[in-house]
């Protein structure tokens, strides 16, 4: 069986972190989707390793990493990294597995990349100039280069055909620049690619899934950026939803088990495109601050806003999400008030719907108003895995809201944290109330299940400082959130010149993650997040937490 770990926003949720301390209990890591526009963010041993194409699980020995057939490949990129994690010990032609069906993103993608983005002016989405559009425009073309055609002799004349085609585009956009040096580098890489384990993929995914291994399907960028349920156009070029495990790694869907959708306890959102319940005011200044949402390479400021239960209740639809992990749940701590939204107002009328082009509409945010507990709990958590009342009810609301149960809370700065909330149940009463009133929580679960006005919340270490209410807010195009030009010379850079200013990176210390409440009815030899897990390490940081996200066309 497969489970999967997907995000369930705008990307930048924490994926790569979570997949790094799931991955112990499964024999396959698998990217399906996606390409060096993901980013996750890894300490091992102190060292920061940032990986844009291999899977997390690369530094677990007992496990082997495939790339699947979802995922388009800059072998530059993947060179790279694979210089760097065999510096670290890791023999990657032991461990790293490519299907021979990945598309390859070739220099003039990148080019085609920079060059379009440029010409959209005040329209432009954010992109990360990595070629992951025109690559992805490739395969549904029919143009595209895969990786098995690596082994053909005829490899560098559909290189040149695919070269000339290009060009052609390039021309017509004015794009003068010389990509020699690029190419020099790129044909360096495809060598290197050539000495991996290149297989098929969906042969080598289905023999392990028959051998009763167990795999796990990461995921990259987040579900409001797929390519058709996502905020078109301002989404990503792959489908990002449960879904695209299936196409990605040529898996059956009866396969996939768990679920498991990533969120934050607030939003955040990078580059254009629209965004519902963003704060322009102090209280979003606020949560960028505690948080540390700025990206790592320019530290351009992430926009912040409240968590939007409609889009993630719909994200939660359309990947069958069977538990959700909450993460950087101490960022609202010092707030005295907190909101959730639980429905639109469009032109005055109201829905719990995402609408079918949110992109333009004037959507105004309905909330409700939730306690916060203005209080640190880390020492309360730790000792006796309790949590304020106030902040069981914002878990419980989120839960109840979504129905689908919360089955991990995470402490981003202090400390880590696993508790099991109740189970949802499915609530008769679809009214909407913009204000409720919010009832203390009592601690059996039967009393959590009667309270429909629970919330769920977060903590951090900062002076105390009450949240100002926010407005709704007409959606922000944000022409301010532009991925600023890099420099074209790929030898100058360490990590990855083309990285999206907002892959941010965690550097945080371990600290043990006790397990919940078991979960009845499960197999011994099944997965489980609250039966396998008696302890786990997350690494976080609020100035480097999250690492993923795309947003190019």
């Amino acid at each position: 069986m497969v489970d999967v770990i997907l995000g369930l926003q705008w990307g930048d949720e924490g994926k790569g972190k979570i997949v790094d301390y799931f991955a112990p209990n499964y024999d396959v890591i698998a990217r399906f989707q996606g390409g060096p526009n993901a980013g996750h963010t890894l300490y091992i041993d102190g060292k920061k390793v940032v990986l844009h194409q291999i899977p997390s699980g690369i530094f677990h020995q007992n496990c082997v990493n495939l790339i699947g057939n979802g995922v388009v490949l800059d072998p530059v990129t993947l060179k790279r990294e694979c210089d760097i994690v065999s510096k670290m010990g890791i023999d990657v032609k032991k461990n790293l597995f490519i299907s021979q069906r990945t598309n390859i993103i070739v220099p003039t993608h990148r080019a085609l990349d920079k060059a379009s983005e440029a010409q959209k002016g005040d329209s432009k989405i954010g992109s990360t100039l990595k070629g992951i559009g025109p690559a992805y425009m490739d395969k549904t073309g029919r143009n595209a280069l895969r990786v098995g055609d690596l082994l053909d002799k005829s490899f560098t004349t559909q290189y040149i055909k695919l070269r000339l085609k290009h060009q052609k585009l390039l021309d017509n956009f004015h794009f003068n620049e010389d990509i020699t040096a690029w190419e020099e580098e790129f044909f360096e890489a495809l060598e290197f690619l050539k000495t991996l384990n290149i297989v098929n993929g969906e042969y080598f995914i289905n023999d392990k899934i028959a051998q009763g291994k167990k795999v796990l399907a990461e995921g990259a960028q987040g579900s409001m950026l797929d390519i058709d349920f996502g905020t078109f156009p301002f989404v990503t070029s792959s489908n990002t939803i449960s879904a695209g495990v299936c196409t990605g790694l040529g898996i059956a869907p009866n396969q996939i088990k768990e679920v498991i959708g990533i969120s934050k306890a607030y939003c955040t959102r990078v580059g254009g495109g629209p965004f519902p319940t963003e704060l322009h005011d102090e209280v979003g200044e606020e949560i960028r601050k505690i948080g540390g949402e700025f990206g790592a390479t320019t530290g351009r400021p992430r926009r912040c806003g409240w968590i939007d239960l409609v889009a993630l209740k719909f994200s939660c639809m359309i990947n069958g999400v069977t538990q959700v992990v909450m993460t950087k749940a101490d960022v609202l701590d010092t707030f005295e008030e907190l909101k959730a939204c639980v429905a639109y107002s469009i032109n005055g009328v109201q829905t719990t719907e995402v609408p079918f082009n949110l992109s333009k509409q004037i959507v105004e945010p309905i909330y409700s108003n939730l306690s916060g507990w203005h209080k640190n709990p880390s020492a309360l958590v730790r000792s006796e895995m309790l949590m304020p009342a106030e902040m069981q009810q914002y878990l419980s609301f989120g839960a109840n809201y979504s129905e689908i149960s919360f089955e991990i809370l995470h402490y981003q700065i202090t400390r880590s944290m696993a508790t099991k909330s109740d189970k949802p149940k499915k609530s008769a009463d679809k009214k909407i109330t913009a204000e409720p009133k919010v009832k203390a929580t009592a601690k059996s679960k039967k009393q959590l299940e009667d309270d429909d006005d629970d919330d769920f919340d977060e903590e951090d270490d900062a002076p105390k400082k009450k949240g100002a209410k926010a407005s709704s807010k007409k959606i922000d195009e944000d022409d301010d959130d532009e991925v600023e030009e890099k420099e074209d010379d790929w030898n100058k850079v360490e990590e990855d010149e083309w990285a999206d200013p907002d892959f941010d990176e965690f550097d945080i210390p371990k600290s043990k993650v006790k397990k919940a409440a078991g979960k009845k009815g499960a197999k011994d030899d099944d997965f489980d997040i609250d039966e396998d897990f008696k302890e786990f390490d997350l690494f976080n940081d609020k100035d480097d937490f999250d690492d993923d996200n795309d947003d190019d066309f």
